[in-house]
């Protein structure tokens, strides 16, 4: 293979040495086979672009451990850290023997007085005892500690506003001050029985009214409009308690007549205590000997 491409180049180099005019037959001598050899081997050519990197091996085979090294010197003290959370309680130790009995300690001040008891039941009846001398005769003090409450209002206009305490601003009579003129209610101060009343001018309207006591009606009345004056009237007894109040209102917004006419007839609520209650008398009492 060798001999043949050295005789196609040397046949072209030939070939283009003679005129392009002479067209002669190209003859070939051995002898001339000894100039187309192989020369001697040329300068190395500049180094090539560097070819792509290859891929990762594997892993080699992980080496032995080192030998320990030697303890560092011991570093400074750190701070104090955080108090930690408080641990679970423990289960409660066994009950101790229960120690001798101190002093006495000193007495304590008085207690509050305390509800009274129920009544007991009667006992047999004693023997009649001797009689004994004839006392000194006492001080009267008759009608000067009698408790007063008593009063009677009237009102001066006319049409009050509905489902509120009506405001009577005229006083005739307050004995012991417990009708309050600015909020219309009449607030026991003494237990006991009380009568009330009230007598109601009204026209150009029905009217619907009620006494009442500590937010309840306690007695109603309605009256209708007959085109003249009219008067609605009613009246009752009722055990009070102290602060208890009692007042008059009118129920239906559509059904409020009140009128006040200063030259033909007044509208009044008037209400007294018939008695006290005794049981509140005999606290008053055991007060005033303690």
């Amino acid at each position: 293979m060798l001999w043949l491409v050295l005789l196609f180049c040397f046949t072209s180099h030939a070939a283009n040495q003679l005129p392009k005019s002479q067209k002669l037959p190209i003859t070939i001598d051995p002898s001339q086979l000894i100039c187309s050899a192989p020369g001697p081997p040329g300068a190395p050519g500049p180094p090539g672009y560097p070819g792509q990197s290859g891929t990762i091996g594997r892993m080699g085979i992980p080496g032995k451990d080192g030998a320990d090294g030697k303890d560092g010197p011991k570093g400074q003290k750190g701070e104090q850290g955080d108090r930690g959370k408080p641990g679970i309680a423990g289960k409660p130790g066994v009950k101790g023997i229960r120690g001798a009995i101190g002093k006495a300690g000193p007495r304590g001040p008085r207690g509050l007085r305390g509800a009274r008891g129920n009544s007991g039941t009667n006992g047999p009846k004693g023997a009649n005892g001797i009689n004994g001398e004839p006392g000194l005769p006492g001080i009267c003090n008759c009608g000067t500690n009698t408790a007063r409450s008593a009063f009677s209002v009237a009102i001066t206009y006319s049409y009050p506003k509905e489902r509120m305490p009506i405001k009577f601003d005229k006083v005739l009579l307050n004995e012991g001050g417990h009708y309050n003129v600015s909020s219309g209610k009449f607030i026991c101060g003494i237990p006991g029985i009380y009568y009330f009343s009230y007598d109601i001018t009204l026209a150009n309207k029905h009217l619907a009214i009620g006494l009442v006591h500590n937010g309840q009606y306690r007695v109603k009345t309605f009256d209708a409009n007959t085109g003249n004056y009219d008067v609605a009237s009613g009246s009752t007894i009722m055990y009070l308690k102290r602060e208890d109040e009692v007042w008059l209102q009118i129920f239906y917004s559509e059904q409020n007549g009140l009128y006040y006419d200063p030259h033909r007839a007044d509208s009044l609520f008037t209400g007294f205590m018939i008695y006290i209650d005794q049981d509140y008398v005999n606290e008053l009492e055991e007060d005033q000997i303690l």
